[in-house]
């Protein structure tokens, strides 16, 4: 019997709710989150350019209940069973890690996913340190990796967020 993971149902959704809440924007991305090896986390995160911003949307299942820290990373390949050939955060201007809303932080340091009791986060944020499509901060040919962990925004070169729980590569839509 071939099981179909309850995010290929979600999924959808997501991408139209992108769609529609930036009228329709400019270029898109997504990113389908699956698990790394010994973990159950998975989801999908859109990315739709509308004028100098970004719009993220995040919806990730499997998760243990809290914060966790959330980031896009510099390559394009989820190919190691623990997400570490991701390599580090996506950094093009060379800054330190930190608070994506507080200061100097890294391009792909995002806010944390909080998942409620059930394993589920949703997040939906917009920024304008991204770019879908041209330019040194494209995110497109990048991955997405959802940490075990709390992002405690200070620590150097990544949050202390611990291990990588789920990894997606951003493609163009």
């Amino acid at each position: 019997m071939t099981r179909i993971h309850p995010i290929a149902f979600v999924l959808p959704l997501i991408l139209a709710a992108g769609c529609a809440s930036t009228g329709g924007g400019g270029a898109s991305a997504t990113a389908t989150l699956s698990p790394t090896k010994g973990n159950t986390t998975a989801g999908a995160v859109t990315f739709v350019q509308n004028g100098a911003q970004v719009r993220v949307v995040a919806e990730i299942s499997g998760l243990t209940p809290g914060p966790h820290g959330f980031h896009v990373h510099e390559k394009g390949d989820c190919s190691a069973p623990d997400g570490t050939s991701a390599g580090g955060h996506f950094n093009p201007t060379g800054k330190s890690h930190g608070h994506p809303n507080q200061g100097e932080h890294h391009v792909g340091d995002f806010p944390q996913l909080v998942a409620d009791a059930s394993g589920m986060a949703r997040l939906t944020f917009s920024t304008p340190d991204l770019a879908v499509g041209s330019g040194a901060t494209n995110v497109i040919g990048r991955a997405v990796i959802v940490h075990g962990g709390v992002d405690d925004f200070k620590s150097q070169p990544a949050g202390n967020s611990g291990p990588r729980v789920a990894c997606g590569v951003i493609n163009a839509r």
